[in-house]
């Protein structure tokens, strides 16, 4: 049987016995059923992991003893930063959701020009806790062991050019594909824009800050299909994926 995997922000020593925060708690409690005694595998983000035991489950706390440590890493050798513009609800989501299963080290949710997702008072910190949870859970299911890290909400403009290695975006109009590039440094940043796609402007800008512009087929994706498409393309070409 499949032992579950949960991720916590807390330091995990061997030998120890911790009492989990109020989400993983209600999460082990009411999503994965678990009961004293069940066998749970813990990470922090560090590399390794756990093997873990139930120690006790009540409405107030869930306790975990914390067995052996080992390391385990499905990383791939292929370091990848997303710059993802905002797309609306579930397009967003999913797109965060499956760049951590297809290995993205970082990301930064972009605001552009056609972003049709607008930021009022205390929404964006929300938005950003809220796809912080879906990256949690998504190395949870992955197997990963190394959290991928989530920037804060920053305009196009200005993320463009603190990025590095080999720099692409994503163009339905390019005449370039991945094929005929390679990364620097086993680095490759991807930029996708949001639904409306990129203004010219914004193709400028990143052209000037030295990202090449990219197509992925004769097809015209939906922003959700493109980065997902450009990140398994990208693990295909250099990655983990041969």
């Amino acid at each position: 049987m499949r032992v579950s995997r949960l991720y916590t922000p807390l330091p995990l020593n061997p030998g120890q016995t911790i009492e989990l925060d109020d989400d993983s708690a209600h999460y082990l409690r009411s999503v994965l059923r678990l009961k004293t005694d069940d066998a749970i595998v813990l990470f922090n983000g560090d590399g390794n992991e756990l093997q873990c035991r139930v120690d006790g489950v009540t409405r107030k706390a869930v306790r975990i003893s914390l067995g052996q440590k080992q390391e385990h890493s499905v990383e791939s050798p292929l370091h990848i930063t997303l710059g993802l513009g905002i797309s609306r609800g579930d397009r967003m989501d999913l797109s965060v959701q499956k760049a951590v299963e297809l290995g993205v080290g970082q990301i930064t949710p972009l605001l552009t020009e056609r972003c049709v997702v607008q930021f009022k008072g205390e929404t964006k910190p929300q938005r950003w806790l809220h796809w912080q949870k879906i990256i949690e859970h998504a190395t949870e299911q992955s197997g990963r062991t190394v959290l991928p890290e989530l920037f804060a909400i920053v305009p196009m403009y200005s993320w463009v050019d603190q990025q590095q290695g080999l720099k692409v975006f994503l163009d339905p109009y390019a005449q370039t594909s991945l094929a005929e590039l390679q990364p620097l440094d086993m680095k490759v940043t991807l930029l996708t824009g949001p639904e409306g796609g990129f203004a010219d402007q914004e193709r400028e800008v990143a052209q000037a800050a030295g990202f090449i512009p990219v197509r992925l087929g004769l097809r015209i994706l939906r922003t959700e299909t493109a980065s997902l498409a450009a990140l398994a393309a990208v693990q295909m070409l250099w990655g983990d994926f041969k």
